[in-house]
Parts: structure tokens; sequence; C-alpha cells
């Protein structure tokens, strides 16, 4: 897997944390929601990465 997408990835991880932060912190629910699919997302991505990784292309 290349780099650019692994950051990519990360970086989706990264944002949904965020945005789920802000959606506590405002008490706003869709917010919340909004930032929990793009962590899990993210992190569904970043081990469908490894695994690639693991086992070959």
């Amino acid at each position: 897997m290349s780099v650019g997408q692994r950051i990519k990835h990360m970086t989706q991880s990264f944002k949904g944390r965020v945005t789920e932060r802000v959606g506590r912190t405002t008490r706003n629910r869709r917010l919340q929601r909004h930032g929990r699919t793009d962590r899990i997302a993210g992190d569904l991505k970043q081990s469908g990465d490894k695994a690639k990784d693991a086992f070959g292309k």
C-alpha cells in the first residue's frame, strides 16, 4: 500500500476523533455520529492496509 493512502486513512481516523470530541463537547449528537463514522471507517481502512501488507498484494 502506498504511503499516500496510509496517510489519507490515518488523517480520516484523526479527523473522526476530533469531530467526535467536538460533538461531545457541544452535545451535538449528529456531529458525534459523523465523527464516529469517520473514525471507524479510517480504522477499518488501516486494518485492511495492514492485512494487504501481511499477505502480499
